[in-house]
């Protein structure tokens, strides 16, 4: 290890990585100066990516006790980042202690950090793995040992897919998951867009993206849609992240919800 003890040898500090930049967003401590800058120059493009990021935490927050309230005690959460406060297994076991987690990322940095926090409890497990190939994920010993697919699971896929970038491969993605999970489970999609929002921060953010090596694929409603197809689709339906059950004040946004600029929405399983 490094003298940062979460940080594997061979990791590198000098560009920017996705998963500490999303901790730093939450207010988190497992980042370094190169990520906070990032982080600050896209917020000069995009002021409220902050208040977005909150939205999106609030939305894990209100899904997971959703789903835990439906009877289900398996959560499989691809594209977890690094499992900071607030994150899945902390919100489900203050309802059920025994609620298994897999968490499962691609970065190396989320994967090693999740392992030193997460190895003293038995309920709770992180693995390294690429969204773009299910097959892989769903057949790790890890999570065939941690995860019943005969039981209904809690399938979460939060500010992930946009990763993707070819539009089939993203619902075909999807469709491998969804016909490995049982009958009761439920999927939870939370998918940044450009609906609604000024054509120059579209291209700003495009680029910026792509300068730190990150491209994405933010989706039209119309396309986010389709992810839900073979899902029943639970009330309210496919919104605005913050319109998705508030609960109270830590939901930000209520009233500006476009502001945030993605979709969410929740399907089951029939």
């Amino acid at each position: 290890m490094s003298k940062y003890t979460w940080i594997p040898e061979g990791i590198s500090l000098d560009k920017p990585n996705v998963a500490r930049m999303y901790d730093y967003l939450l207010g988190g401590f497992h980042n370094f100066a190169i990520d906070r800058a990032a982080v600050d120059k896209m917020m000069e493009i995009h002021p409220d990516m902050q208040l977005g990021t909150f939205a999106s935490r609030a939305f894990l927050r209100r899904v997971v006790n959703f789903i835990v309230a439906e009877g289900v005690e398996q959560f499989l959460d691809i594209g977890s980042g690094m499992p900071t406060v607030g994150n899945v297994h902390e919100v489900a076991h203050r309802t059920n202690p025994t609620t298994r987690v897999v968490y499962v990322d691609i970065d190396s940095v989320a994967v090693a950090h999740g392992n030193m926090i997460l190895h003293d409890n038995p309920y709770v497990t992180m693995i390294r793995g690429d969204l773009g190939y299910p097959e892989q994920i769903l057949n790790h010993p890890e999570v065939k040992q941690m995860i019943n697919f005969d039981r209904p699971v809690g399938l979460l896929l939060l500010e992930v897919l946009h990763f993707i970038l070819d539009d089939d491969h993203a619902y075909k993605v999807v469709r491998t998951l969804r016909d490995a999970i049982a009958p009761g489970s439920f999927i939870a999609i939370a998918h940044g867009t450009f609906d609604d929002c000024p054509e120059d921060l579209e291209e700003q953010l495009t680029r910026l993206f792509r300068h730190y090596g990150t491209h994405t694929r933010w989706r039209p409603f119309a396309l986010f849609s389709k992810f839900f197809e073979g899902f029943e689709i639970v009330e309210p339906g496919l919104v605005r992240i913050p319109l998705w059950r508030p609960e109270g004040p830590e939901d930000v946004l209520l009233d500006e919800p476009e502001r945030v600029v993605g979709w969410a929405g929740v399907g089951r399983k029939p």
